[in-house]
């Protein structure tokens, strides 16, 4: 079993045939909203394989909103709808009968503030292995040292896994459930804005680790420091009022932008 690289699963099972095309998501005219609110229209967006895809845009323009919809977290909301496709190598995880627990085992997410759960370090690495029965106990302790090592947490927390996580930092506390996202091998890693309430010691440590994840892991970060966008991106996503304005390659979104909106934001013009 290793411990390092995610497995390919279907969304039901747990074989995947990897379709070959590099893209590892796809949106088609995917249109989100809650109740009578329109959140995002008719969007079209490939998200590629190995890759880490920044999404940017103000406040409000559905780019948090788009990034829940990639594993159905939106449907925990009350009067969310949605129109259109999500494929996940092909498949559509808005498809009757998939499973919401084996889609999020496939792809995971990371939220805005650590959110840990009321259990020891050691048991809040092993949560999602011992929910999917991933491995046997025998090998839990090569798991908790592996992936708390991969985000740099293991030195410090290594002689007291059996403590609760509310005793570590908040910065510790996100490496932690990092830790316990990556532990379900993902294929995909969604990020929400995952450095916003970090010191920027943290956040560039944090940012290394996204980089070496690629491209054996495809990650989607949402985030509004335009900066790390740039630092941390092989491809951007601009949003703006409820669209998709521009997607392509980093550099070329910052430096030479198609559309006269991404050329306001990306410059500060516009907030």
């Amino acid at each position: 079993m290793s411990l390092s690289s995610p497995a390919a699963r279907s969304v039901d099972s747990p074989v995947v045939v990897d379709r070959g095309d590099g893209v590892a998501m796809r949106a088609r005219g995917l249109s989100l909203g809650f109740g009578s609110t329109a959140v995002l229209a008719d969007l079209d967006l490939d998200i590629h394989r190995g890759t880490i895809t920044a999404l940017i845009g103000p406040t409000g323009s559905g780019k948090t909103t788009f990034l829940r919809s990639l594993n159905r977290m939106n449907d925990k909301v009350a009067k969310h709808w949605h129109r259109g496709d999500v494929l996940l190598d092909g498949s559509n995880i808005y498809s009757p009968g998939v499973q919401l627990m084996a889609l999020r085992r496939r792809v995971g997410m990371l939220f805005q503030r650590p959110n840990p759960f009321p259990m020891s370090i050691a048991e809040n690495v092993l949560a999602g292995v011992k929910a999917h029965g991933i491995a046997g106990k025998q090998h839990y302790r090569a798991i908790v040292e592996a992936r708390l090592r991969e985000v740099g947490l293991w030195e410090a927390v290594s002689s007291r896994l059996g403590s609760s996580p509310f005793n570590l930092s908040g910065g510790q506390q996100q490496l932690l459930c990092l830790a316990r996202a990556l532990a379900t091998g993902p294929e995909v890693l969604l990020l929400d804005e995952p450095t916003s309430s970090l010191d920027p010691i943290t956040t560039e440590h944090v940012e290394a680790l996204l980089r070496s994840l690629a491209p054996a892991l495809t990650i989607v970060i949402v985030t509004h420091n335009l900066a790390q966008a740039r630092r941390v991106s092989n491809r951007t996503a601009f949003f703006y009022q409820g669209r998709l304005v521009e997607l392509t390659d980093t550099t070329k979104l910052f430096e030479s932008p198609e559309h006269p909106e991404t050329a306001n934001y990306v410059s500060g013009r516009m907030g």
